[in-house]
């Protein structure tokens, strides 16, 4: 592969929309393919220590992978679930599933401990010996239909398996020292656990596991010896549901660091690819081969919500473009994939550009894989305030951070008109409508949490305007320590470039699932679904090879359903 002069990424003024970022795709840098990669790499071994489940499905069992260095086991417990008790809502209080990641291989005692504390989940406490904690629900009618179609001793209907898509989905993964998890401070040194949020991919890859081998033991249950096992093919197209709600959003402004890598990494691998001189032929072949891969998963894709309808809309029709574009010469062409990213932009909706760039990536995992080691948050001095800075520089700072913010009108009530607070009674993030809401209407009261970096950023350089561009920062904030949170937003922003999201994240215009979207994109996740303008359904790992198949030919490519399957 022979680069071209060098292509910049795209600057954060474009990427760092909300309008975009909704648009993430998953990519050869998605959190699950590192990893599927890597344990296909390694040769993991997986083994089923225990599975002591009765003819009710109710139980408990062990799933180990055997790392080169250590091994990892999920302790699943299941359980016998009313049917008016299963709730994807956080204030929920039992569920289908419930399951812990342990460090290493649990003694009994440690299974009977866990079994007093991770049904409970919220409720019960975990110690560092655990690395992360979740629940899941079944899919009652793909469950019910699965599970009736085995014990009679057939498969199940192809179709209602798309139509779905898991036998169960989780509603939290808990991690990093939540609930007396361990913290990530103490494993991040760990190779296996380098990339972001390893543990709880591995959680739920182990958890598919289980959810098939339960089926397949309450089919038997029912159907005795006739019950058939599920087909390997069709157990493949089934992933793990997961409901994400409010309570993710905020994570990308907590984290900006954090955030900025994942997309600067993803920017760095698209420009690497775009500044290739040309594209071999198994390059073309290969990405051919993928688009009509993903045309297929496109096409699989369902949602009743009226946006994301709107989206696959568009996005079909921008596949249309792309295949019809990417047959002719282009690919033949000096800097092939720059051109083909610059005709995208402009002829494509976002969602069809970022679906394009993610399958650009795919013939070029030596040059992009390894980047993958970038995507973590090392930095531990980046949260400290230089007091040092003149406040001349740190105008300068908020000016090129947020001079986009200044063009709002911060008093108008529709560009101020949500609030994020933390509930109470759940210790979970929700949106609130600031003008409507007793909450926010009493002054007396304050609530608010600090997730409005933009409308923050301006009122932080109003404040330094008034003072002498020669003083400190320091002195700054011993008279205005209100600003602390803006001047250290300002000064990441300097290493951090596309830490900040570049919109209102307070408006009356504000569509939370764009930032769901972003985030699960970097996991992995396919289909989304919103099922309101907060939450959104999506599956993780189907397609997947199981522990039992997994190997370097079906590693990294699973997420792309074969035409012929």
């Amino acid at each position: 592969m022979k680069p071209a002069a060098k292509i910049e990424r795209r600057h954060p003024s474009e990427v760092m929309r909300l309008k975009r970022l909704g648009c993430l795709h998953q990519c050869r840098l998605s959190f699950m393919r590192i990893l599927t990669r890597r344990m296909a790499r390694e040769n993991w071994r997986f083994t089923r220590h225990l599975f002591d489940i009765n003819d009710k499905g109710v139980g408990r069992a062990v799933y180990t992978a055997h790392t080169t260095e250590r091994p990892y086991s999920l302790v699943a417990f299941a359980h016998d679930l009313p049917d008016e008790m299963r709730s994807d809502r956080v204030i929920a209080q039992a569920w289908d599933a419930t399951f812990a990641l342990f460090d290493g291989i649990p003694a009994p005692e440690d299974i009977d401990r866990l079994e007093q504390n991770v049904p409970f989940q919220e409720t019960g406490r975990l110690h560092e010996s655990e690395l992360s904690m979740s629940r899941a629900n079944r899919s009652v009618r793909l469950w019910d239909h699965v599970t009736e179609a085995l014990a009679r001793g057939r498969q199940p209907d192809i179709e209602q398996i798309d139509e779905v898509g898991y036998l169960m989905r989780t509603t939290a993964v808990y991690g990093s020292g939540k609930f007396g998890t361990a913290d990530f401070e103490t494993v991040c040194a760990r190779d296996e656990l380098q990339a972001p949020f390893q543990a709880e991919m591995l959680s739920v890859y182990l958890t598919r596991a289980f959810v098939r081998d339960l089926a397949e033991r309450v089919a038997s249950a029912k159907g005795g010896a006739n019950a058939a096992r599920l087909d390997p093919a069709l157990a493949r197209r089934l992933g793990i549901g997961n409901s994400t709600g409010l309570g993710m959003a905020p994570f990308l402004v907590h984290h900006p660091v954090l955030f900025n890598n994942w997309i600067m990494v993803r920017e760095e691998a698209v420009a690497r690819v775009r500044a290739l001189e040309s594209a071999s032929d198994e390059a073309c072949d290969t990405f051919r081969n993928i688009l009509k891969r993903g045309a297929l998963s496109v096409e699989q894709w369902r949602s009743d919500h009226p946006v994301q309808i709107e989206k696959l809309k568009r996005l079909k029709a921008d596949i249309r473009k792309i295949e019809e574009f990417a047959n002719r010469e282009i690919l033949q062409r000096r800097h092939p994939w720059n051109q083909l990213m610059a005709w995208a932009a402009d002829t494509l909706t976002e969602e069809g550009q970022e679906w394009l760039a993610s399958l650009m990536l795919e013939p070029y995992g030596e040059l992009v894989d390894g980047l993958a080691s970038c995507m973590s948050d090392g930095d531990r001095d980046a949260f400290t305030i230089d007091g040092a800075m003149s406040v001349k520089d740190a105008r300068a700072l908020i000016k090129k951070s947020f001079g986009w913010a200044f063009d709002i009108d911060w008093n108008a009530k529709e560009n101020c008109a949500r609030a994020w607070y933390v509930s109470e009674e759940k210790l979970e993030p929700r949106l609130g409508e600031r003008f409507e809401e007793d909450v926010f209407t009493d002054d007396s009261n304050n609530f608010e949490q600090p997730l409005a970096p933009a409308r923050d950023g301006v009122a932080a350089y109003k404040a330094l305007e008034q003072w002498d561009g020669k003083k400190t920062v320091a002195e700054f904030l011993l008279r205005h320590p209100e600003h602390r949170y803006s001047i250290r937003r300002a000064q990441i922003s300097a290493r951090a470039p596309y830490g900040e999201i570049h919109d209102n994240t307070i408006g009356a215009a504000l569509l939370p699932i764009d930032m769901l979207r972003a985030k699960l994109s970097f996991f992995g996740a396919t289909h989304f679904d919103p099922r309101s303008d907060r939450w959104v359904r999506i599956r993780m790992y189907a397609g997947a090879p199981y522990p039992d198949e997994l190997d370097a030919h079906n590693a990294d490519l699973w997420v792309y359903p074969e035409a012929a399957a």
